[in-house]
């Protein structure tokens, strides 16, 4: 049964503050904070994922309105980007068809068959196919041109089995958990007393103790936002990125992609050298493997050809580049104007206290804690919609200065470095 407009759904009374509000952005600041934890599942191409985000958008199926729950799905995408340094890349458009195609397909096929006929087994096979078909699509044109029919067969199949745990998982969890019976209506789970895995635990404790590596990243992270306002950040980053796709050359490509780099550590982002080191020379396999041009050498029974090596590379260092670039000028900081980016900062907020409280998901409790974690999180005294937004550090001269001798420095490397190689 979908929430009311005014907040009030089945549970009216039972959660204090904006009900419809604090529902939504819960469900958000779980996309947040279940993609963060995908994030380290390792992958063999950065827009491969295993859909462990979407499991707050089955839960809202049967929870929010068509009006909410494609809201959610956009903040879902927005938020992503921002917190992952994507918004500038390639990878973004991926999660844009991905997400939005797949949402299509799971509410239709949930609001249709009323929860009767297809469960959430068949709702997440169902959006993970979809989604993966649609980025296929989009690698076709973007990243592997013909190749990709190579990459067809496992990443469906991947798909396939992803969203058919995915959907176990979610099922599972509804099973079990007072929060959705609450929010959708049904009957109490056998979740327990999710309170046991509350108390002790503070609204303002500070996260473990960090490795001395991370904390030099950080302290560059936060001396990287004292220095330069999130908007004019991701306008010189949008400058940046349309001066790097506009000019092909490759040493002029190659030198700002490693400049990228440094601007991303110097941001206190992880590089993540392994990682990009093997997406690039996988782009660069698969477009080797739809050979075109003069051949340069034969290996077994593959033809290394210049123009499908170039190409391959070409695309490589672009998408690498935009990664890097995205993740040292898109801050999650940036906000969206109106209701929406009030909600988005509402999810913000309680993603950090998601963070703090990640120790009450403990082994062999998880669905219990993340239960617990949701009925108390939801009944938070937080903003909402409405509300005043949070104050934005002013704009720093010094910053916006640098920030411009940034911008013109990328756009003379496409005239110094071809010069310098002669």
């Amino acid at each position: 049964m979908p929430l009311s407009d005014s907040g009030a759904g089945v549970s009216a009374g039972r959660v204090p503050g904006h009900g419809r509000w604090n529902t939504l952005a819960l469900l958000c600041a779980l996309c947040f904070f279940l993609s963060a934890i995908e994030y380290l599942v390792p992958k063999p191409l950065p827009f491969m994922r295993i859909g462990l985000a979407n499991l707050p958008v089955l839960l809202a199926i049967h929870v929010l309105g068509a009006k909410d729950f494609f809201l959610l799905v956009l903040l879902k995408v927005v938020g992503q980007g921002l917190i992952g340094g994507t918004f500038l890349s390639f990878v973004f458009l991926f999660s844009i068809a991905g997400t939005f195609a797949s949402a299509l397909v799971m509410y239709a096929l949930g609001r249709l068959s009323g929860g009767r006929l297809i469960g959430f087994v068949g709702m997440g096979c169902a959006g993970a196919m979809v989604s993966n078909g649609a980025q296929l699509v989009l690698a076709r044109y973007l990243v592997f041109g013909e190749a990709v029919r190579y990459l067809v067969p496992p990443f469906l199949a991947a798909g396939f089995v992803a969203g058919i745990g995915l959907g176990m998982v979610c099922e599972y969890f509804c099973r079990r958990s007072s929060w959705y019976a609450l929010r959708s209506g049904l009957r109490a789970g056998a979740a327990g007393d999710p309170g046991i895995f509350l108390r002790g635990v503070s609204r303002a404790g500070v996260p473990a103790g960090t490795a001395p590596g991370d904390e030099r990243r950080l302290g560059r992270s936060r001396k990287w936002d004292s220095m330069f306002a999130a908007e004019w950040l991701f306008i010189a980053g949008l400058v940046m990125a349309l001066v790097f796709l506009h000019d092909r050359s490759m040493p002029a490509h190659v030198a700002r992609f490693l400049f990228f780099c440094l601007l991303a550590w110097l941001s206190g982002k992880k590089i993540g050298l392994l990682s990009t080191v093997v997406f690039i020379a996988g782009v660069v396999f698969f477009n080797v493997l739809a050979p075109h041009g003069r051949v340069l050498f034969v290996l077994g029974p593959l033809r290394v050809t210049q123009g499908s090596l170039f190409l391959g590379l070409e695309r490589a260092v672009t998408m690498a580049g935009l990664m890097m670039l995205s993740r040292a000028c898109v801050r999650s900081s940036l906000g969206l104007p109106g209701k929406p980016g009030l909600l988005l900062a509402k999810a913000m907020r309680m993603l950090e206290l998601m963070r703090e409280k990640k120790a009450m998901i403990g082994k062999g409790h998880v669905i219990a804690g993340i239960d617990g974690m949701l009925l108390e999180l939801e009944a938070a005294d937080t903003y909402g919609p409405g509300d005043d937004p949070p104050a934005k550090p002013r704009p720093n001269g010094k910053g916006l200065l640098l920030l411009g001798a940034i911008v013109a420095f990328v756009f003379t490397l496409g005239v110094a470095v071809p010069l310098a190689m002669g």
